[in-house]
């Protein structure tokens, strides 16, 4: 049975910078102030096996990627240390290591078009690019330039699913199910109840 589009989940993990800098409250109170709702939460270190299996990237796309940065490397003058797909593989493993140095805050969120709107909220990938008002274009000032040259993962403080099937895939990594609580939150009667009953006396 498809669920509701109320209950459409997605899946948020505050990295370590994140948690670093103290914008774990700030981070929430963005997601809340939509209307979301948190359902599920835990402030753990992640292990680097988990991290593996929630990146997901097969060897065509470490190949892909190993090729673009072989050819930035060739265009800046420096030399091929190893195969392309090596440097694909290299993008994952730099992500693995900064997710796994320090404590992260994984939480599952629910509500209308919860995928869409926390990407909304988060801003792209790159925080150089992301636009003035997402959580990365306000909040940091990475780029790929500068994680490229220092051979590290961008710190963009925040990782969000990208599709509703990502999302169920991705929180089955972090979650079991039994730690998922279903509740009704009074702020849903505003936002999603036909004829807002009960509010005048």
């Amino acid at each position: 049975m498809e669920k509701h589009p109320k209950k459409e989940r997605t899946f948020v993990i505050i990295k370590p910078d994140g948690v670093q800098r103290s914008l774990v409250g700030e981070i929430i109170g963005r997601i809340e102030r939509t209307g979301l709702k948190i359902t599920a939460m835990k402030f753990l270190v992640p292990k680097e096996e988990q991290c593996w299996t929630h990146y997901n990237k097969d060897d065509k796309w470490f190949l892909e990627k190993g090729t673009k940065i072989a050819k930035q490397r060739e265009e800046r003058g420096l030399k091929l240390e190893k195969e392309p797909i090596e440097y694909g593989r290299d993008i994952i493993g730099q992500l693995v290591k900064f997710m796994t140095s320090g404590p992260v805050l994984a939480m599952v969120i629910e509500g209308n078009q919860a995928v869409g709107v926390v990407t909304k909220l988060v801003g792209g990938t790159e925080p150089l690019s992301s636009d003035v008002g997402t959580i990365r274009g306000d909040l940091t000032l990475d780029s790929y330039d500068l994680a490229g040259l220092d051979e590290r993962a961008v710190r963009n403080l925040i990782h969000c699913s990208d599709q509703p099937s990502e999302a169920e895939r991705e929180i089955k990594i972090w979650f079991d199910e039994s730690e998922i609580v279903k509740y009704r939150s009074l702020q849903e009667a505003i936002l999603y109840d036909v004829n807002l009953d009960g509010i005048l006396e």
